[in-house]
């Protein structure tokens, strides 16, 4: 590696890992507002988009950039394909986070219905799961990024057991309908970041043993399939 494609390279992770700090703070915010039902620190969500959405375009023209000055191969052209797609995934999971942030505007106006027991956890989980993938990404830890994988399972579960809480709800007071879908559309989104979460994660492992691992079960059936 030449040492400007390495000076490169650097200077766009560092830009990584900035824009990565931004969305992690929106997303605590938002989950905790939604979790507290309180407004308080949404005008934050409000100050941070506008700044991701910017670095989310700088980090991009850098990447082709690199990719038309450079060319680089093998292990440098997985470095610079990972990034562009964990840039996209930061971008939408920032654009998440201001969706849930919308829908506590919206429960804020609505007769009071507590969170659903399940969904601090919820949040709690996609927190660390994208935390984690972008330290896997930092280490180079492939093991981690599995792991990250395995926990979408773990968010799922819980989505679907506050969308039967949710679900309850409504049946039991109609007066609640319209917040309980407010928070129906929020744990979406959270479920949503996680998802994100776990692409970043696949992207990780991609980058460290070369092999794309999205959608990796499917093709092991298809495998056991033509035995």
């Amino acid at each position: 590696m030449s040492k400007h494609l390495e000076r490169d390279l650097e200077l766009l992770e560092r830009d990584v890992l900035a824009q990565s700090s931004m969305v992690e703070d929106m997303i605590r915010t938002a989950s905790r507002c939604l979790c507290d039902q309180t407004t308080d620190a949404l005008d934050e969500l409000s100050r941070l988009e506008p700044q991701v959405n910017l670095r989310e375009v700088r980090i991009e023209e850098e990447c082709l950039k690199i990719l038309a000055l450079h060319q680089p191969v093998a292990t440098d052209l997985r470095r610079v394909a990972t990034i562009l797609k964990i840039n996209t995934d930061l971008e939408r999971i920032g654009d998440l986070a201001v969706n849930v942030g919308e829908r506590v505007w919206s429960l804020s106006e609505l007769p009071v219905l507590p969170a659903p027991q399940g969904l601090e956890e919820m949040t709690s989980v996609t927190i660390a799961m994208v935390r984690d993938a972008l330290d896997a990404f930092v280490e180079l830890d492939a093991d981690r990024a599995q792991a990250v994988r395995k926990r979408d399972d773990t968010v799922d579960d819980l989505n679907h057991d506050v969308i039967n809480e949710l679900h309850a709800v409504m049946k039991a007071d109609p007066r609640l309908v319209e917040p309980a879908v407010h928070l129906f559309s929020a744990t979406r989104h959270i479920e949503r970041i996680a998802d994100h979460a776990t692409n970043i994660a696949e992207d990780v492992v991609y980058l460290v043993e070369g092999e794309i691992a999205r959608h990796r079960h499917m093709q092991h059936g298809a495998d056991s399939a033509r035995q």
